[in-house]
């Protein structure tokens, strides 16, 4: 612990969550006014009446009072607000595919195997992206091409004007017009970039460090991969537009010449794109003595624009080429059933390989306890992909679906129907799963209610003396811990349902068998069910554009989704991280520069990862002396349940230990056993014995061990390592704060008298101190772990 000096102040600078925040309740103050940023990414302080910035509430630390600067950095318009935004979440599932990519188990050093692995992932999620954005041309070309132009525009047609028909080339504009229009929206959304307001700090770290998030970075070959999802698409819609895969439409004379020209030219680009997609991906190729070089240099920025221009060419003469249509387009059924059929084979070989690079990489983690390893074994990118694939087609023929309804004319392709069947078996699994997972956990509570286990020892320590809010902080404990344990069960359970449910479609489409009479109910079901799911869809898209406040739940997806940067899909929305990790990391450098200023990061929830990446970089840049003035407080954070275990690659448990390690009791904690979001960081195997909490976690130095007992801070507020146990509901109300009764959760911790006490503990000038642990008392250690550990979190 230093000791504070006349002049030594502390920067409190907090990082929001997901919940869409306002700049008034980030800083804990009736108004707040701009500091700082570029309107996307805002630094605000509290504000006086005349709207000046206002000095923080002072911070009491180590028996002194100590002047505190409250900032808050909002990102909030980044991912949030207006239609451009709102109209990233028809892209959801392209994000879903983004993020598969970070889901990757990581490559052990040393293996020759677990390497060659890892590119063939890598370019298998690369090609499957792709696909979904073929897939995406191929569901418009069935709306636009076969439904609208090819059927409601034909002769004769009392479906749309009809008089219309007759004008040639007007059919083949109205088919063609709104794929090139979403080739343009897929040009422009994955053209969107951030930019940084200093750009003399640079947007990633080191690629070799081992601290977290040091591979969120900008990937070089992003704008090269763009061009390449734009060529597929463009080339995906002129063979679509001219016949299909099979061929093109029948002509006569150079017609038919230049048609057949034109269709193998957008079949060439499509086997381009996908090709060069999986072979971008080797990172031997950025070597100048390897082959590689010679892929980089052929899709450097010059060619990129002939290729590009070269596509737009094809699909502008192939529009120009179908001079008629037929009254049916039947390429577009085949286009489409194709294209769901590569998906399907890409996601079940990616699920084949994930089985041995998961194993392989298994020895990065043997050693933690159960509940600290990787979801699924490492496995878990494999039903993420699958759920993308199957709500990218899902959302496709919906909309297809109503829009035929609407007209009230038209017939879709066959294989709707199909799709129609695995929508409606996967509603009826997933109505059972749901049964079955409500039935199972009201058995699960009923049964330890009855036995009368007491599933939260630590609730009662918290709420000693308070017989109602132990009761109440006790029921809110099991739950939460149910949701923590179980939550990525959810995709596991959605994967299955929705995989479960393509089978019986898939088996009767490849023996060409329709759908037998029994099964048209449960078809009906689907429909209603991709139905729903498109207006659901338009509706939150609307909500989010037009009420953001009401339109939060897709909001949280969509932020949770953009954090990552564009690896596998460039369609997707920037990585905000590339933005606010530099733009912290530069405000906290011009903090520091006075030698009387401590800062101390305050992350809350999706915050406390943002926090967490900036102070990573900035152990790495600063020198010691600055370094040992920062400080890192966590709230509400899933950096232990949820980031090391569904991201091993990028932020595993060694990383966590190294930031602890380099902060050296500087990074506190808070959470609270009732917040199903949030949870512990830097302890686990905690458990309750003779009175006391005891637990495995970071020593200060780095290394991992058992740790003395708990110690209970002045507001009630359980300390076991650098996690502060705030009980729930507070103990106040205390004279001259803010109360927040009743059962907070996850949110309003800055609300808790305790966040004082942890702020100044990690900006150095406060130390907590805890009795040694009582002579005797050995905690279980797990085989080959470099510390005890315990089975469970909460023991019975």
């Amino acid at each position: 612990m230093l000791i504070p000096g006349p002049d030594t102040r502390v920067v409190e600078l907090r990082v929001h969550g997901v919940q869409g925040t306002t700049p008034q309740s980030l800083v804990d103050a009736v108004a707040a006014v701009d500091v700082a940023g570029d309107g996307l990414g805002r630094i605000v302080r509290p504000a006086d009446r005349l709207r000046r910035p206002a000095p923080g509430p002072v911070l009491q630390a180590g028996g002194r009072p100590v002047p505190r600067v409250v900032e808050g950095y909002v990102w909030g318009g980044m991912t949030s607000g207006g239609w451009a935004k709102a109209t990233w979440a028809l892209l959801f599932p392209f994000s879903l595919a983004n993020v598969a990519h970070w889901m990757l188990p990581p490559v052990p050093a040393g293996s020759a195997v677990a390497h060659l692995l890892g590119i063939g992932l890598r370019s298998l999620l690369r090609l499957a992206a792709l696909l979904l954005t073929v897939l995406l041309v191929a569901q418009v070309a069935v709306i636009s091409l076969d439904l609208v132009a090819a059927q409601c525009l034909a002769p004769g047609s009392s479906c749309l004007w009809g008089p219309v028909a007759e004008v040639p080339w007007v059919r083949s504009v109205v088919g063609m017009a709104p794929i090139a229009l979403v080739v343009l929206v897929l040009h422009r959304v994955s053209s969107v970039d951030w930019r940084i307001e200093r750009k003399a700090v640079p947007a990633s770290g080191p690629v070799g460090s081992s601290l977290p998030g040091a591979h969120v970075a900008t990937d070089p070959d992003v704008p090269a991969l763009r061009v390449l999802h734009l060529v597929a698409a463009l080339g995906a819609g002129a063979v679509i537009g001219l016949g299909g895969p099979l061929g093109p439409l029948v002509a006569p004379g150079w017609h038919g010449v230049a048609l057949w020209v034109c269709w193998g030219l957008g079949v060439a680009l499509v086997g381009l794109a996908a090709l060069a997609g999986m072979l971008l991906d080797d990172p031997t190729g950025g070597a100048p003595h390897r082959g590689g070089r010679w892929l980089r240099a052929a899709l450097s920025r010059r060619p990129r624009r002939v290729l590009l221009a070269s596509a737009w060419t094809v699909f502008t003469v192939a529009a120009g080429l179908v001079t008629r249509l037929p009254d049916r387009m039947p390429g577009t059924d085949l286009a489409v059933q194709l294209v769901a059929a590569l998906v399907a084979l890409v996601c079940f070989v990616l699920g084949l390989l994930l089985v041995p690079a998961a194993l392989l990489a298994r020895r990065t983690w043997r050693d933690l306890p159960r509940d600290q390893r990787p979801w699924a074994g490492g496995w878990m990118a494999a039903p993420v992909v699958a759920v993308a694939a199957l709500l990218g087609g899902g959302f496709g023929a919906g909309l297809a679906l109503t829009l035929r309804r609407l007209l009230g004319h038209g017939v879709l392709p066959r294989g709707y129907d199909y799709i129609a069947l695995l929508w409606g078996v996967a509603g009826a699994l997933a109505l059972v799963a749901v049964l079955v997972m409500a039935l199972t956990t009201g058995m699960v509570r009923w049964s330890a209610l009855r036995r009368g286990k007491e599933w939260a020892r630590e609730a009662s320590l918290l709420h000693s003396g308070r017989a109602r809010d132990v009761v109440r902080a006790a029921r809110a404990w099991w739950w939460a811990r149910w949701q923590q344990r179980h939550s990525h069960h959810v995709v596991l359970i959605a994967a299955a349902v929705l995989v479960v449910g393509a089978v019986p479609s898939a088996a009767l489409r490849l023996r060409e068998v329709d759908p037998p009479g029994w099964a048209r109910p449960i078809a009906a079901v689907g429909v209603v069910v991709l139905g729903v799911l498109a207006l659901s869809l338009l509706r939150a898209v609307w909500l989010a554009a037009r009420r953001p406040d009401t339109g939060r739940q897709l909001g949280v997806l969509a932020d949770l989704a953009a954090f990552w940067p564009r690896e596998a899909h460039p369609v997707v929305p920037p990585c905000y991280a590339l933005k606010v990790v530099p733009e912290l990391v530069s405000r906290v450098r011009d903090h520091l520069a006075d030698p009387g200023t401590r800062v101390v990061l305050a992350g809350h929830s999706q915050g406390s990862l943002l926090a967490a990446v900036a102070a990573a970089r900035l152990l790495e840049e600063l020198p010691d002396d600055q370094a040992a003035r920062l400080g890192l407080v966590t709230a509400g954070s899933q950096l232990q349940w949820a980031y090391q275990r569904a991201f091993p690659a990028v932020v595993p448990h060694s990383s966590l230990a190294a930031l602890s390690g380099g902060l050296r009791g500087r990074w506190r904690a808070l959470c609270r056993g009732t917040d199903p979001l949030g949870g512990a960081v830097t302890t686990w195997g905690r458990q309750v014995f003779d009175g006391m909490l005891l637990g495995v976690g970071f020593l200060p130095d780095g290394t991992t061990g058992a740790l003395p007992p708990a110690g209970r801070g002045p507001t009630g507020a359980l300390v076991l390592g650098g996690d502060h146990w705030l009980p729930d509901p507070q103990r106040g109300p205390f004279p001259g704060r803010r109360w927040a009764p009743g059962v907070n959760r996850h949110r309003d911790y800055t609300s808790d008298p305790e966040w004082d006490r942890a702020v100044a503990v990690a900006a150095g000038l406060e130390d907590v101190t805890a009795p040694p642990p009582p002579p005797g008392l050995v905690l279980p250690v797990a085989r080959n772990a470099p510390g005890p550990t315990a089975p469970s979190d909460i023991a019975p």
